[in-house]
């Protein structure tokens, strides 16, 4: 069972994946990928502001996983992303994929994160001491999507 969802509180990587392993006992593989407020640049970064378009984003989010089941056999997907003010350290969003098989499982989840920080719909502000500044895409983020087109 896949489960899709947007939301302001944190997860717990433990929890979710219970439940996504919860009932199925054909599945061999779990690979989860946590990410989290970094301050990428050095900039002393107090906080990161995520926003996005509820309805528009999920919608995105639930294509990206169907991408993925079409490339892999998946037994469940699972992505969890947060919104609102987060502080260094925070967990920002959750990836898990289920198979049968290590390897689909692997890939998989490294290409839902891979589409996800291109495709879906969210906009990132840092915020510093001084400054506050909406972040641009990056085009490493692209190439590493691009690798997937074959």
């Amino acid at each position: 069972m896949d489960k899709i969802i947007v939301q302001s509180d944190d997860f717990d990587l433990t929890t979710e994946v219970a439940l996504a392993k919860a009932g199925n006992s054909s599945i061999g593989a779990i690979v989860s990928f946590v990410g989290t407020v970094r301050d990428l640049q050095s900039k002393n970064l107090n906080t990161l502001t995520l926003e996005h378009y509820p309805g528009m984003t999920e919608k995105s989010l639930e294509l990206i996983a169907d991408k993925a089941k079409e490339k892999w056999e998946l037994q469940s997907v699972t992505i969890i992303h947060r919104i609102g003010t987060l502080n260094l350290n925070d967990q920002i969003v959750l990836v898990i994929t289920t198979s049968l098989n290590r390897q689909e499982a692997f890939d998989s989840c490294n290409f839902i994160m891979d589409f996800l920080k291109t495709d879906a719909p969210f906009w990132k502000k840092e915020s510093t001491a001084n400054n506050e500044e909406w972040v641009e895409a990056r085009v490493k983020d692209e190439k590493q999507k691009n690798r997937w087109k074959s």
